[in-house]
């Protein structure tokens, strides 16, 4: 895959019949935790024996939504969980503005005398990339590859989809009676950080306390 997992999260949650994500608020704490797991994966961050996130190399990413989080975590310890809830809203735009500028989606203008709106509308012209990764998401939990043969990044967004409960991919049903491949696929993210791979597991959980009981079936 060569879109970073953050800028994937994003497709993966992208309903393109719609023309907008399948719940806004949801994938904000996705490409959170994505964006983690990219940190992670590139021995960036880690974990202390706490729980807590820490800084392994400051060294810029080159992305500016990795190093914008790579400052913040740079600056106090707190767990994956904390992370994943905070600042989401900031990072999610920041994923909007990369792919905008990658031609992925459009975004309107704001109107400078306007309303003031909580996001501007984004499109997306060509939705092949974004089917092609859900379908392809889908199938890895449904099996087939062997889950050691899975790639990291398609490992970690078969997790967030599961437990984000992005009916988009994957249906309870689907959730149910892939149960155990869940599991191991989310395991793949433990190699790099234990913490993070439970932190995503109680993902839908996380969203619902974070939001004061929003759905999330």
């Amino acid at each position: 895959m060569s879109r970073g997992l953050h800028l994937a999260a994003y497709l993966l949650a992208f309903d393109t019949r719609a023309q907008s994500l399948q719940d806004r608020t949801r994938a904000g704490f996705l490409l959170r935790a994505a964006a983690l797991a990219e940190l992670a994966h590139r021995g960036a961050v880690a974990e202390d024996g706490a729980g807590r996130v820490q800084i392994v190399s400051a060294a810029r990413t080159g992305d500016g939504v990795l190093d914008a989080l790579l400052g913040e975590v740079g600056g106090r310890p707190r767990t994956w969980k904390s992370w994943i809830r905070r600042s989401r809203d900031d990072t999610l735009e920041a994923v909007e503005e990369e792919l905008a500028v990658l031609g992925v989606v459009t975004m309107a203008d704001r109107d400078p005398y306007g309303p003031v709106v909580p996001q501007r509308a984004v499109a997306m012209d060509d939705p092949r990339e974004a089917l092609d990764l859900q379908v392809r998401v889908a199938e890895l939990v449904r099996g087939g590859v062997p889950v050691t043969e899975v790639p990291y990044a398609d490992a970690v967004l078969a997790a967030l989809a599961a437990h984000g409960h992005l009916r988009l991919v994957l249906s309870r049903q689907d959730r149910k009676a892939h149960a155990g491949r869940i599991t191991a696929l989310t395991d793949r993210l433990a190699g790099d950080a234990p913490g993070l791979a439970r932190a995503v597991t109680g993902l839908n959980l996380t969203m619902v306390a974070a939001q004061g009981g929003m759905g999330g079936g």
